[in-house]
């Protein structure tokens, strides 16, 4: 049993850090999107949007399904105050993943309506998200 937590842990943190990369990422081609004047560039950059957000879900299904083993099989954080937090931080995470794809959609749509300078604080979110989530998880306060 001990062996299954182990991997199950180490093939969570990895899809999460995977994950994060790309919820890095996204929001910086977001930034070259909405500065971009070319209409070729345009969509050079829009076929590379999508192809990390397919690539990001595709990350975050399985990471959010292996963190809820890690609760609900193996106990980790039952019943304990710095779970429901780190819970809460992770459902922000999904609805950040969320607005990744609500902006990729109207990008798309070619209705976009936000600078490049409102992209580069939009990308910081998922910092601030990543150090809630990694300071709970290790301090368990």
């Amino acid at each position: 049993m001990m062996n299954a937590y182990l991997w199950v842990k180490t093939f969570h943190i990895v899809l999460i850090t995977s994950w994060f990369a790309g919820l890095f990422y996204l929001p910086r081609i977001y930034v070259n999107l909405a500065d971009e004047k070319n209409p070729e560039a345009y969509a050079r950059l829009l076929g590379m949007a999508d192809r990390l957000f397919r690539f990001m879900t595709i990350l975050a299904v399985p990471a959010v399904l292996l963190g809820l083993i890690l609760w609900l099989v193996f106990g980790i954080g039952a019943g304990e105050v710095w779970m429901h937090a780190k819970l809460f931080f992770v459902i922000l995470v999904i609805g950040y993943h969320h607005a990744c794809f609500t902006l990729l959609k109207k990008f798309r749509a070619g209705i976009n309506t936000k600078s490049g300078v409102w992209y580069r604080w939009f990308n910081e979110a998922p910092v601030i998200l990543l150090l809630a989530v990694v300071a709970l998880v290790i301090f368990k306060p």
